[in-house]
Order: C-alpha cells, then structure tokens, then sequence
C-alpha cells in the first residue's frame, strides 16, 4: 500500500532492549494530499531510519503496511513504512506516468487487416 504526502514533523527517535537484541524507532507525521487532507503518524524500524533521511516539508511517496495487535484486551495499530521515495525521484514515478504509454505492442497479438473476425 502506497501513502503520498508531505513530511510535517518527525518525531524523536525511540530505541530500547528486547528478547531479540537492541531496537530503534522513529516516527514521522506525513499530510496527505486533496480536498480533506489527512495526518498519518508512520513508524519507521532499525536501519531504515539513516537509510531514508527525512526532513520536514520534504514530499514523499510512502510504501507501508497496516498492522493491529491485541494486548490487555486492547487494540493497537500501527502503519509502518518498509520503503519511502521522495517524489520528485525517479522511482517514486507511477508505473503509467503521463507520457508514457506502456511497453510497445506485440505484433503477434495485433489486429489482423482481413474481414474474418473468426480465428479459426
């Protein structure tokens, strides 16, 4: 799942001691675009961190997964990036980006210039 917006705070860096060794976490609010933008509070995990380099203002396509879990017989949700691209990049371009107009059309598959629709 993909998220596009505006980097508008990051938050500071978390870091502690679990059963599987020492973790970091950081955060950082992203405002999406349109009519009625929204805040979304995005986790990002370990090494990812030094990796993606954010700043405020910054315009970023965020790739991101949405987990809940359950603990005390509450429910908790966090939306964590695993990959983010600032959108002036270019790879943060779309697959169908205006001028471009896909992989060129193979001839086998191309309209034949007879009457007979039948292909057999």
């Amino acid at each position: 799942m993909e998220i596009t917006g505006t980097v508008v705070t990051i938050l500071p860096e978390v870091n502690g001691q679990g059963k599987n060794g020492t973790w970091r976490k950081q955060e950082f609010v992203l405002e999406t675009e349109g009519q009625y933008p929204k805040k979304v509070c995005i986790a990002v995990w370990g090494d990812k961190i030094d990796q993606f380099g954010l700043t405020p203002g910054d315009a970023v396509v965020a790739s991101i997964d949405v987990e809940s879990r359950e603990y005390n017989q509450r429910w908790y949700t966090e939306v964590k990036a695993w990959k983010v691209e600032k959108a002036g990049s270019a790879q943060a371009a779309p697959a169908n980006a205006p001028g471009d107009f896909g992989p060129p059309p193979n001839p086998a598959f191309a309209p034949s210039e007879s009457d007979d629709d039948l292909p057999f």
